[in-house]
């Protein structure tokens, strides 16, 4: 899992700042460098994660832990999804499409927080409220909605995108965290609260 954490930790942490603080300004090359660092760091890690877990739990029958196929599920989808949103940011593509994705992503956010926190994981099921934020900012941000064109045809600021970014970045932090922790926990025997 702590694979899975650090791939979309590292997305966040690249996609928040920028979309927060608008820096580096976003242009062709700016786009195809975070498509790239989209696909491959929370698309691919995570989609890796999920795959195992789904064989560990369904093939191999390793894992007893019930709560792990919520987590398979998520990996899965938020991987592929990630493909999606690299992809589509390599080529500028229009992103007013995500803010229908986030829809059923803000369901599967809300069905991972209730399994989590059910299941005593508290690391994880806070992990899975900020996740459910980030794709409701998602929503406002992808329609642009409260943005207003002026006179000289520029936008006003998308208070959505700025939202998604403060998201991005705490979620990312949080992210990290549960990587440090999950990795101490096992490699160290430490007993900090992660995933």
């Amino acid at each position: 899992m702590v694979l899975g954490f650090f791939g979309l930790g590292v997305g966040y942490l690249i996609y928040g700042p920028q979309e927060l603080f608008g820096y580096p300004k976003r242009d062709v090359r700016v786009d195809r460098a975070n498509g790239v660092w989209g696909i491959w760091m929370p698309g691919f890690c995570q989609f890796l994660v999920g795959v195992y877990l789904f064989v560990g739990l369904t093939w191999f029958q390793v894992f007893s832990d019930k709560a792990l196929y919520m987590a398979a599920l998520a990996f899965s989808a938020y991987g592929i999804h990630w493909f999606a949103l690299g992809w589509n940011r390599f080529q500028q593509a229009d992103a007013r499409p995500n803010g229908f994705m986030s829809i059923p992503f803000v369901i599967v956010s809300v069905l991972g927080l209730t399994v989590f926190f059910m299941a005593g994981a508290w690391p994880v099921g806070v992990l899975f409220s900020g996740l459910a934020v980030v794709y409701v900012a998602e929503f406002f941000a992808s329609f642009k909605l409260g943005v207003r064109v002026g006179p000289d045809g520029e936008e006003s600021v998308n208070l959505g995108e700025k939202a998604l970014g403060l998201a991005h970045t705490l979620v990312g932090l949080w992210l990290m965290y549960l990587t440090f922790s999950t990795t101490l926990n096992i490699a160290s025997g430490y007993h900090l609260p992660g995933g």
